[in-house]
């Protein structure tokens, strides 16, 4: 019996990297372990708090975002990075980053966004026409059709970074010169277990964030990284390198972290399982039957009971959905929350709440994709 509980104990043990994540993750616990500062939005400006994001604290911690935050006050420039691996199905956990992505173009922040396809290629498939597809298909078209302006973004590919010669070199030369600034020993303490494709996914990674700031991009200018909790290991070790590479002079990188999407099981949304996840090209009637057999309760086992002792929203899925963004309104979202506390709202009514707010969005967004489609050429591969 024993040897059985210690099993399970670690069946549960949260573990965050990269590569996997598990357990229950312990939000306040990861910013101790990583050093990070818990984001307060009410030093932010004022704008911060239009998004349902900050406001609720989904984006909960960060590293040196007060020079985003002072860059945006005075007025001065600054850009946003992030990366997409082109793999999979484009879902509700990889709208809630383009949904910052969006917002801080709206902030007024130069966005650039890579493909990790070369990455893809040393971790997922070899298949370098599937991978370009899938990043056009799903991620590309669903950025334009949630409100990307292609016109204030740069959009590449790792393995294609420009048509421009001198960018393009100046960008694979970091990349290149990255490497004779970091050790094995900081790769192992960083990632643990790793690999000749891990070293150089990371070291491009490296490259992505920081070589916007070379003279041939913006020159040195704030640039803030937003990424799920699990990414920060390729944060550190981007922030350690850019400071010890004396030829360039670049501003430290700041980042902020979000709270995991949960899957629909409960956990983290993955990739990997389709009933995990709604993705935005799902119609309508797929949706509702997701949310209908999958969506996890935090209702107790009859109505009875439920009505007497009431659910538990914070773990409900439809709730969290509804939290994440799907109601925008805080003043009904915790209506909605003391109702379900309360027991007054019971579990299907409360999966149908989410399914009219999806439903509808779907209906919406694909008639926006169809648009969308007629954008996607002038946006691949600009000078």
């Amino acid at each position: 019996m024993r040897k059985k509980a210690i099993t399970m104990d670690k069946i549960r043990e949260m573990k965050v990297t990269p590569w996997e994540v598990s357990g229950h993750i312990d939000y306040e616990k990861l910013i101790k372990e990583f050093g990070l500062k818990p984001i307060n939005i009410d030093i932010l400006p004022k704008e911060f708090s239009e998004s349902v994001l900050f406001r609720r604290n989904i984006i909960f911690a960060h590293r040196d975002f007060e020079r985003i935050a002072e860059a945006f006050r005075k007025k001065k420039p600054f850009s946003m990075m992030t990366g997409l691996m082109p793999s999979g199905k484009f879902h509700f956990g990889h709208k809630l980053v383009a949904e910052q992505i969006i917002f801080y173009q709206k902030l007024g922040a130069k966005v650039y966004i890579t493909v990790a396809d070369i990455e893809a290629y040393n971790s997922r498939t070899h298949d370098m026409e599937k991978l370009r597809k899938t990043a056009i298909d799903e991620y590309l078209t669903n950025y334009i059709a949630l409100g990307l302006d292609i016109k204030k973004c740069d959009f590449y590919f790792q393995s294609e970074r420009s048509k421009n010669g001198k960018k393009s070199n100046a960008y694979y030369s970091l990349a290149g010169m990255l490497a004779g600034h970091a050790t094995f020993n900081e790769f192992k303490a960083v990632y643990g277990e790793i690999t000749p494709g891990k070293m150089s996914a990371s070291l491009l990674q490296a490259a992505d964030m920081l070589h916007l700031q070379l003279p041939e991009f913006e020159s040195p200018v704030p640039t803030v990284v937003p990424v799920g909790i699990d990414q920060d290991a390729h944060i550190r070790l981007a922030r350690d390198i850019s400071q010890r590479i004396k030829i360039y002079n670049f501003i430290q990188l700041s980042s902020t972290y979000h709270m995991f999407m949960p899957g629909l099981k409960s956990g983290k949304m993955s990739s990997s399982d389709p009933n995990s996840y709604i993705a935005l090209t799902d119609t309508p009637e797929e949706a509702e039957a997701k949310i209908k057999k999958y969506a996890f309760s935090g209702g107790q086992p009859s109505m009875k009971e439920h009505r007497k002792k009431g659910g538990n929203p914070d773990v409900d899925v439809s709730f969290q959905i509804l939290k994440y963004g799907m109601e925008p309104n805080d003043k009904k979202l915790q209506e909605i929350y003391n109702k379900y506390k309360s027991g007054e709202l019971l579990t299907g009514e409360l999966k149908h709440i989410l399914i009219e707010k999806i439903c509808d969005f779907l209906k919406h967004h694909q008639r926006e994709r169809e648009k969308a489609k007629s954008k996607l050429d002038r946006f691949i591969l600009k000078d």
